[in-house]
């Protein structure tokens, strides 16, 4: 008898990709094999879901309507239901999609293979929403995509009280992991090959505020520039009110932290930021802004703005096009405000007119086009280090070139070797040539390439025998689990936005 086969649908942040990646080494360490990439449909299928993003409870009941006729048609398969959709609905998704078998929530994702099994011995819907963590997602079982770079959480939940964001409800209050474990995870992540790492958290610079330590992520940060073979140290996403001085420092001074940050700034406007309950102003977020280019001049910054919210007046709106101009980003999430259910904002009076949102959101789109153009110009002539990735580049095959990431995170296409050809995780040298607005290109030769242990890791994998649909299990027990981590954060007005 073949095992049986389950698919992870994931939505959102990447607080929901890391518990997906945990899922998934729950399901494997049950028995499952993953299917087929091209498989319609699985024997279980579960739904990481957001409740953040905009119609999110249309879209799951739409994608749960499409496989009611597949589950009638194929006898034993499962469907469940996670993430923060779960957490705030519980009851009513299996009333709408009584075709459901499991509803779990985000503090119980370890349950899912006792629930699936309950619910099938029992033969009806089993829900279990968890009011609190019950467990730290990375002492659960996993499956890691990369072999050479992950996810590392250090911390769960969120203790603001932001108007546009549902999160902190969903999530809770924010939970701390001790530093030795979290160092004792990045060892064992290196020991396997990895040499890139994103330290994760819904307000990762807070970290320390429930060990009662407040430069704790400073601390966090210098204590990874120790760890023999981490190459290259990422975190995300940060908070304006809780970057502190200790920790740029720690950020220029910490060889193997890489010069980015992503910053959310949400508006320009200190009116709307006080609507929003953001506890900093404008002249803040620019005095950050020009702290962290003095110690860290070659930084890559990023943010994330939101357009429209209740009340923002031609003028408030002005001042978010002010600060862009200030802060030259090379990169911004930018999302057209709506009503998310459950917030403060979703009530509050002044909501804009769509088609003044839409005509705002234009104009700051087409300001950090130029401005993301302009920055990524300066790079023309510069000889970086790249770290050689998969799946980046849609084009690689056709173009023959090879796409990576450089040290602050900018995508860089270059030309594909003859001989020596860099794997994914190894380090190649190019020339900086030619700049778009989204990514860098090296259109002449390869000035050297580095192989790494990363790379001889992503060989060791990719030569490993199948195992099975899931085509090779690669289960950690314990260890962060989930692809290569995205450049940046691009969930919407909140959730894991800062």
């Amino acid at each position: 008898m073949s095992a049986k086969t389950y698919q992870v649908r994931t939505y959102g942040c990447q607080m929901n990709v890391h518990d997906s990646e945990r899922l998934s080494g729950l399901l494997e360490d049950a028995g499952y094999v993953r299917a087929p990439k091209d498989a319609e449909a699985a024997d279980v299928v579960v739904f990481n879901t957001c409740a953040v993003r905009e119609n999110a409870d249309n879209k799951l009941y739409g994608n749960l309507g499409r496989l009611a006729p597949q589950k009638a048609s194929r006898p034993g398969m499962q469907i469940a239901v996670g993430g923060c959709l779960a957490q705030k609905d519980r009851d009513t998704i299996v009333r709408r999609a009584p075709w459901v078998d499991v509803v779990f929530g985000t503090h119980n994702i370890g349950s899912l293979p006792v629930l699936l099994e309950r619910a099938r011995v029992q033969r009806e819907a089993q829900v279990e929403i968890a009011e609190s963590l019950e467990a730290f997602p990375s002492t659960l079982p996993a499956r890691r995509e990369s072999a050479y770079a992950a996810w590392v959480s250090i911390s769960v939940g969120c203790n603001n009280t932001c108007t546009f964001c549902i999160v902190p409800a969903l999530r809770g209050k924010e939970k701390d992991r001790r530093p030795g474990d979290i160092l004792a995870e990045v060892e064992a992540l290196v020991a396997e090959g990895v040499t890139e790492i994103t330290l994760l958290g819904q307000n990762v610079n807070a970290y320390g505020s429930d060990i009662g330590d407040r430069e704790a992520f400073s601390k966090l940060l210098r204590a990874c520039g120790t760890v023999d073979g981490l190459e290259r140290v990422r975190f995300t996403s940060p908070h304006p009110r809780d970057f502190t001085d200790d920790v740029i420092a720690a950020m220029a001074e910490t060889e193997n932290v890489m010069p980015q940050l992503h910053m959310p700034l949400q508006s320009g406007s200190d009116r709307v930021l006080r609507t929003m309950r953001r506890s900093y102003r404008q002249e803040r977020y620019l005095g950050i802004i020009r702290k962290v280019r003095a110690a860290i001049p070659d930084a890559a910054i990023s943010t994330d703005i939101i357009v429209g919210f209740p009340g923002e007046t031609e003028e408030d709106f002005e001042q978010t096009l002010h600060v862009v101009r200030e802060a030259r980003f090379a990169q911004a999430f930018t999302f057209q405000y709506s009503k998310r259910p459950g917030t403060p904002a979703a009530e509050m009076a002044g909501q804009i007119p769509k088609e003044v949102v839409q005509a705002r959101y234009e104009r700051l789109v087409a300001l950090q086009e130029e401005i993301s153009w302009a920055e990524n110009r300066k790079q023309t002539g510069r000889t970086l280090e790249v770290m050689v990735a998969e799946g980046e580049g849609r084009k690689d095959g056709a173009t023959r070139r090879l796409s990576g990431r450089a040290p602050d995170n900018r995508l860089v296409h270059f030309t594909r070797p003859e001989r020596d050809v860099p794997r994914p995780g190894d380090m190649a040298t190019v020339e900086i040539t030619y700049a778009a607005p989204h990514h860098l290109l090296a259109e002449g030769p390869v000035l050297g390439v580095r192989r790494t242990r990363a790379g001889d890791a992503w060989e060791r994998r990719t030569a490993a025998p199948s195992g099975g649909a899931s085509g090779g299990k690669s289960v950690l027990l314990g260890l962060p689990a989930v692809g290569v981590p995205e450049p940046l954060p691009a969930a919407p007005d909140g959730c894991h936005a800062g």
